[in-house]
């Protein structure tokens, strides 16, 4: 079982945390072996929402939903599925999970993976996870790439940790990770950029100006198309992640989804040192109203962040 030190971890969680953990080491074998594994990349159907399911999105979310049974886990809400399953009766616990984000780069080679998110479990499955994303008792994300790493938060910092693959077992190298104050570069799809709304652009217009404009120094772009692979470059060395809402239909509301993906990005963010919000407000603050609602995002840099909610009036 993997070896993370019990006093980091509340005891009601251990199961849950184990079984995550598990989970992860056997997918990040599946991964490993690429086409070997089979057709990873391959189109499967259609979620509840009209994205398109890879076959390792649904292996995974099948993987993790086995093994989170019997672990304290009464409810389990999953982007790859439409409604809440109930796993357990008696448990006191309910989690969502994108089992495996980034699925465009399944084919690539490009680092993928698992976010998480639990709460304490409410009187049925949809109001156990539509409420304040500050109502999370913790969050994390494991990244298949080079490495597998683990991040995650109980409230009381965010931890790292990377699968030592000779042991098989997580092993922590950070116990308080620390989000750099200064930002160097910035994220965004950069192909939509004649959708997006005024504060936006000009934000990004600031960026490229570099040390001829009102930064004074200049920015470096990026963009991965992997929330997890974006959030670990920013906690490990500081900028800005942007995925906002512009003009395109059903992009009025971003495309990341509020329980999955936003809510324990913020939490894990915030708990580092760093900002998240809506381009306005705190994520924190706000509450879905929907299992599988989609937010706009913004998060990394302190300052920046606030320099976006500036530019937002």
């Amino acid at each position: 079982m993997p070896a993370i030190d019990p006093a980091l971890i509340p005891n009601a969680l251990r199961p849950i945390i184990d079984a995550l953990c598990a989970t992860s080491i056997d997918l990040s074998r599946v991964i490993a072996r690429g086409p070997l594994a089979g057709k990873l990349g391959a189109g499967v159907g259609e979620n509840s929402d009209g994205d398109q399911q890879k076959a390792l999105d649904v292996m995974a979310d099948e993987m993790f939903e086995a093994a989170l049974r019997g672990t304290g886990v009464r409810y389990y809400a999953s982007e790859e599925q439409e409604d809440v399953v109930t796993l357990d009766d008696d448990g006191g616990y309910a989690l969502a999970t994108d089992p495996l984000d980034g699925s465009s780069n399944i084919d690539v080679n490009v680092t993928i993976g698992t976010i998480f998110s639990i709460f304490e479990a409410a009187d049925n499955g949809e109001a156990s996870f539509l409420r304040k994303s500050s109502d999370q008792i913790a969050a994390g994300y494991i990244a298949y790439g080079p490495q597998t790493l683990l991040a995650m938060t109980f409230g009381d910092g965010t931890q790292l940790y990377v699968l030592d693959p000779e042991r098989c077992e997580f092993v922590l190298v950070e116990a308080r990770m620390t989000l750099p104050e200064a930002a160097k570069e910035f994220s965004i799809n950069a192909s939509n950029r004649r959708h997006w709304t005024p504060p936006i652009l000009a934000y990004v217009e600031e960026c490229e100006r570099g040390r001829d404009g009102a930064k004074g120094k200049d920015m470096n772009f990026r963009w991965v198309g992997s929330l997890v692979a974006e959030t670990h470059r920013i906690l490990t060395r500081g900028g800005t992640f942007l995925y906002p809402a512009d003009a395109r239909p059903n992009y009025e509301n971003g495309r990341l989804r509020m329980v999955y993906e936003v809510g324990p990005m913020a939490f894990l963010v915030e708990q580092a040192g760093g900002k998240a919000t809506d381009g306005m407000d705190p994520i924190l603050s706000l509450t879905a109203e929907a299992l599988h609602e989609r937010r706009p995002f913004v998060f990394g840099s302190a300052e920046e962040v606030e320099r976006i909610a500036a530019l937002h009036g």
